[in-house]
């Protein structure tokens, strides 16, 4: 396992569709699980209003901020749509049912 990756929690810690948050100092990410269980990894703002998107919708590989529904993608943290604006985005993998993230990418 590469130094910068640190265990945030098992898999089955993030329900279907839904997403978790970790802190790191004043930073939040979300981690969000797909219907078919994707793995994505965004800091927990909208490009918008800084919308809490771990409380959004996820479908169809995005998530629905529950603020003024911008819709992100999951993958590339970018606006869809009319919408312009980027949330930061994160890698996670997945190991043995454990999820990781790149510390180094978090600082």
């Amino acid at each position: 396992m590469s130094q910068s990756l640190v265990d945030v929690g098992a898999i089955d810690d993030v329900p279907q569709r839904g997403a978790r948050c970790v802190k790191k100092g004043d930073l939040t990410i979300a981690i969000f699980r797909t219907q078919d269980d994707q793995f994505f990894a965004l800091e927990d703002k909208c490009p918008h209003k800084n919308g809490p998107l771990s409380q959004g919708i996820v479908h169809d590989g995005c998530v629905t901020c529950p603020l003024h529904n911008w819709v992100i993608s999951l993958s590339s943290g970018q606006a869809q749509g009319a919408d312009e604006g980027e949330t930061r985005t994160f890698t996670v993998e997945v190991r043995d049912g454990r999820l990781l993230l790149d510390l180094e990418e978090m600082a």
